[in-house]
């Protein structure tokens, strides 16, 4: 099967194509190389996927002609966004490349001749404060990309109520791994703990609680969307792992892992956070088989040896940043 993928050269976009063409499929990758994510870095990425037979198109979503790039896609798989809570990103940021970025790419999809499927990739966030529902629980978004990413979505479905697009949503739970974004909280205590940096933390964080689930799990989740994709069309499906533990929690793994204490350095509380999230994954179990099996500690320790083995060396290349994002 032809398959674009958007966000490629991101963290779950370049896990999800890696695996895509390992499985025998055309895939086709697509980033405009956003300055908010070190070029540097999604260059790395970028550099793997085409050892691996994935091409990537250097194209913005929400202003470039996108007709050639979506006219042989049989799938297109969503994952481009403005992501987080960065102070750094205006509200403008969030609307143009979560909300525009999706109209744009919808309309291109809707011309394309081939389309069989429209794969979404929302957030949790959706929820709100607390994500710990199902797919029925109404959505009380918290932040500005909580409130992008659902419109963005409701775009989607709506395309497929009344256009009759074939699509769906996926809604993914707090995903950490090899290649997560700099700033996030993972590699940012790894960084700070190989180069004995102070590690900034909100406070409060500490205490909230997460469905931490690992690439490779979410990866296989969005893959099987391919077999299984009658029961999916029409579907939001939440993707994560089924239960939770404390940012804290998470932290001391780690420090164990590595053997040495953080020098946790602490900020105010940040608005928009979420308290606490837990996939309730009963739907995606149903109609995908879906079985996340890595529990943190596997997944964390598999995280810091490739940081350690990949990423020592460009470190130098990582925003500075003050904020660790949870």
């Amino acid at each position: 099967m032809r398959i674009l993928v958007t966000g490629a050269a991101g963290f779950i976009g370049s896990h999800l194509a890696e695996k895509l063409a390992r499985q025998g499929h055309t895939v086709v990758g697509l980033d405009c190389f956003t300055v908010f994510y070190p070029r540097q870095l999604k260059e790395l990425n970028a550099r793997q996927l085409s050892e691996n037979g994935v091409s990537i198109l250097p194209l913005d979503l929400a202003c470039d002609e996108l007709g050639a790039a979506v006219n042989d896609a049989e799938m297109i798989y969503h994952l481009a966004a403005q992501p987080g809570l960065a102070a750094s990103a205006s509200f403008e940021s969030y609307l143009r490349d979560n909300f525009v970025a999706t109209h744009r790419l919808l309309d291109a999809a809707r011309h394309s001749p081939n389309l069989r499927a429209f794969i979404n990739i929302s957030t949790s966030s959706v929820y709100g404060s607390n994500a710990t529902g199902d797919e029925q629980s109404e959505p009380r978004p918290t932040s500005w990309y909580g409130v992008t990413k659902l419109a963005a979505e409701q775009l989607v479905m709506a395309s497929q109520r009344e256009a009759k697009l074939p699509a769906c949503s996926f809604r993914l739970f707090s995903v950490y791994g090899p290649r997560e974004r700099p700033d996030k909280l993972f590699p940012t205590l790894i960084r700070c703990l190989l180069t004995d940096q102070p590690f900034p933390l909100f406070e409060g964080s500490e205490f909230h609680e997460r469905s931490f689930t690992y690439v490779a799990d979410i990866v296989d989740g969005l893959a099987a969307a391919i077999t299984k994709w009658e029961a999916c069309c029409g579907q939001i499906i939440n993707l994560g792992i089924d239960s939770s533990i404390t940012t804290g929690e998470a932290i001391r793994i780690v420090q164990s892992i590595m053997g040495k204490p953080a020098n946790i350095q602490r900020y105010p509380h940040r608005q928009g956070d979420q308290a606490r999230t837990q996939a309730n994954i009963a739907k995606a179990r149903e109609l995908l088989n879906y079985n996340p099996t890595t529990e943190p500690a596997d997944g964390l320790r598999q995280t810091i040896d490739w940081y350690t083995e990949h990423m020592t060396g460009h470190f130098a290349q990582w925003p500075p940043g003050r904020h660790a994002e949870v």
